[in-house]
């Protein structure tokens, strides 16, 4: 029998119609397909063979759903372990390219930290060289998993370059506020499960823009000290409860009427798809501070 829809949204591989308790995981799946182009950790699993999956058998077993979200990618587990040791259980497309910003201090617009001696750290709350400035704020661990999004393996010996603004908005090198200054800047090479941790502040919500921080991939340390190609170059976004959790201590007034104002949907990096794939694990608490876990494909 010819179906009754020629949507191909909720058409099987075979071009039978899906039934209607199943189009929302369909659809969700397809539309994350479209906009990665790829399945991520999948190895040589093809889209089509997932969708498959998805849609409903002739078995007389009918079974309910799980209650995951479709396509949502497993995050960092707390202290930067990964989600499974397993890679055949990872469903994580390629984490998107984002903009650096008008602050990189890579060389793309005017000064270039990579290649200053001391860049290479894992606390980068201090400014290093002519500054000993600490930045303050809510200590912060960022923990980043970085894996080949054409394998699932874990990258050992990338080069990672982070970097974010302090508690009032400033980045170092570029704003009048914080133009002699270089903290909350680093590079760091990732161990033999492919993860970095960086200790750091918990950044502010400037205008315009939700809380995030910065990243670059590069193949090794040696390339990104030296300025070399680039991997990945893209950002970290952070959660709305911790946000609100942070922003009401002392030194973060400003972040308050900001974060009022922009949300995961209408922030101009996160926006196309919420920022399914790049909002961080967080554990922790005010007190002793946060760590920001999340887990990448490359």
């Amino acid at each position: 029998m010819s179906p009754e829809t020629t949507d191909p949204r909720w058409l099987d591989e075979n071009g039978h119609e899906i039934d209607e308790d199943h189009r929302g995981l369909v659809y969700d799946i397809r539309t994350l397909i479209d906009r990665r182009r790829m399945l991520g950790i999948f190895g040589g699993i093809a889209a089509t063979t997932l969708l498959a999956a998805c849609a409903p058998t002739t078995s007389a077993s009918t079974g309910s759903g799980s209650g995951g979200s479709a396509g949502a990618p497993p995050q960092g587990a707390p202290g930067g372990a990964p989600a499974a040791e397993d890679d055949s259980d990872l469903l994580e497309g390629e984490v998107p390219n984002e903009t650096a910003g008008p602050y990189p201090g890579d060389g793309s617009n005017g000064v270039n930290v990579l290649d200053d001696s001391g860049i290479v750290r894992s606390d980068i709350r201090s400014s290093f060289g002519s500054s000993t400035t600490t930045a303050k704020g809510v200590p912060l661990e960022v923990v980043l998993t970085v894996r080949d999004a054409a394998t699932g393996k874990a990258m050992a010996g990338a080069g990672v370059y982070l970097w974010h603004c302090d508690r009032d908005g400033n980045y170092s090198l570029y704003s009048d506020a914080a133009k002699d200054e270089n903290y909350l800047r680093g590079v760091q090479e990732t161990d033999d499960t492919g993860t970095v941790r960086f200790t750091s502040i918990y950044p502010a919500c400037y205008s315009g823009r939700w809380p995030h921080i910065h990243f670059e991939v590069y193949q090794d340390v040696a390339t990104a000290v030296a300025t070399g190609p680039i991997v990945k170059t893209s950002q970290i976004a952070l959660p709305e409860e911790t946000n609100a959790k942070v922003y009401a201590t002392a030194g973060y007034e400003k972040s308050v009427r900001n974060a009022s104002q922009v949300t995961l949907k209408s922030d101009m990096v996160f926006g196309d798809d919420g920022g399914v794939l790049q909002v961080a694990t967080m554990t922790g608490g005010v007190d002793e501070g946060y760590t920001a876990a999340l887990s990448i494909a490359v």
